[in-house]
């Protein structure tokens, strides 16, 4: 095809190109609309100019949606384009994708919405968002069923941890029906743990050679399967302790007990995954931007297990955690943001015909996403500036997220500037 002849404007139906175009321009707008919205929260809780009504919690609202709501998007808009090459089988179109992805975008906008109209809103979206997730894990598992291909692990491992997206999902919904507010909340946190994370370190584990040798093609990638292991060990380990605490720290006599072994357990696995962070440094010799940048999201991985278990120490001097919430968002802003904004860059620069590489604008958008992740864990502490840190967090995030999101929903709904499908 001659260039000249490609068209060039935007158009909605080039969304359906490829599932990672769905995928990834919904994942977008549900990101940046929530990302929006929570800072207008932050903004309604120190100034008198915003006056918002609410039908429930906030910060459940934000937990949720931060958990549940843009990531699974870019998780199918990633998964339905590269997991039938990992398994060769032959991939799902992506309209036939359209309404399980649509339903899980528009119930999670119904939910954010829903927070200042009636709870009755929010309810019918997670309902809305739980089908959508449901189905698309549905086709997820048909595509490994179909399979003949040997080496499934990595493909059964987030087959699995959809499932436990998909359970915890439906409980936060008959939580909320029953008014268990506790509970709620502990199914969001397991959705973390048991669901994000865990397709997280898994596609990372099995894409990071492949980002390497397309990047640097004369590095030998390094990826022992006991990496995986440790992280997938952390992660169910932080499941356990999520209902083991599911009214709140421990009091009486076992307290301390429970919070020296949690501050062991997670100190050691910090100071692993640590170990790891730096010997795949070492090896991978991170000449490449988004080589360094999954490389600092790892690093945030062990940094937030290794908060955590200073957390757990602190609170056998306070009789109770402090710092869960910094530990909490170095995991979801350093570790998982850093890891989305450089793993949907490279897949977006790759299918879109355009180098792989994080260029000028990126960078920078990275380094905020750090900066608004420091701002959030000093937040965290317990003094009196602390609470004033969450505007200008919520804020700077927010821009971010826009300015990143506007840019890659100019490529999703264009055709390859090189003329190839895709």
């Amino acid at each position: 095809m001659r260039t000249e002849a490609i068209d060039r404007q935007w158009r909605a139906r080039y969304l359906l190109l490829a599932p990672h175009r769905l995928g990834f321009f919904l994942a977008m707008l549900v990101l940046v609309a929530s990302a929006a919205w929570w800072a207008l929260v932050q903004l309604d809780r120190v100034s008198v100019a915003v006056v918002l009504p609410y039908a429930t919690s906030p910060t459940l609202v934000h937990a949720a949606v931060m958990t549940f709501g843009f990531m699974p998007l870019f998780f199918c808009g990633f998964l339905f384009t590269a997991v039938p090459k990992w398994l060769r089988v032959e991939p799902i179109a992506a309209p036939l994708l359209v309404v399980p992805l649509g339903m899980q975008a528009l119930g999670w906008l119904l939910w954010v919405v829903g927070v200042h109209l009636h709870l009755a809103v929010g309810l019918a979206g997670l309902a809305l968002a739980w089908s959508g997730l449901a189905r698309t894990t549905w086709l997820f598992w048909r595509l490994v069923w179909r399979s003949a291909e040997d080496d499934q692990l990595h493909a059964r491992t987030v087959g699995l941890a959809c499932l436990i997206g998909c359970t915890s999902l439906a409980g936060l919904l008959a939580s909320l029906v029953v008014g268990a507010q506790a509970l709620a909340l502990a199914c969001v946190l397991n959705g973390l743990w048991g669901f994000v994370v865990v397709v997280f370190v898994t596609v990372a584990h099995r894409m990071i050679p492949f980002f390497t040798s397309s990047g640097m093609p004369f590095i030998n990638a390094w990826r022992p399967f006991w990496a995986l292991g440790v992280m997938l060990g952390a992660a169910v380990f932080e499941c356990v302790a999520v209902w083991v605490e599911i009214d709140g720290p421990l009091h009486g006599p076992m307290a301390p007990v429970w919070m020296l072994a949690r501050a062991v357990v997670e100190l050691a696995g910090g100071a692993v995954l640590l170990w790891l962070a730096r010997v795949w440094a070492l090896v991978h010799h991170l000449g490449n931007r988004l080589l360094v940048m999954l490389h600092i999201g790892f690093v945030w991985l062990g940094l937030a297990l290794g908060l955590g278990g200073v957390a757990q120490l602190l609170g056998l001097v306070h009789d109770a955690p402090v710092l869960s919430l910094g530990s909490l968002h170095a995991l979801t802003m350093g570790c998982l943001s850093s890891l989305m904004l450089a793993m949907v860059t490279r897949v977006s620069c790759g299918h879109s015909g355009r180098a792989q590489v994080a260029d000028g604008l990126v960078w920078s958008l990275f380094w905020l996403v750090q900066l608004t992740t420091v701002l959030r864990i000093l937040a965290s502490a317990q003094s009196a500036w602390a609470h004033w840190l969450l505007l200008p967090t919520a804020a700077i995030w927010a821009a971010t997220m826009a300015t990143w999101g506007l840019r890659l929903v100019g490529w999703y709904g264009r055709l390859r500037p090189d003329g190839r499908p895709g």
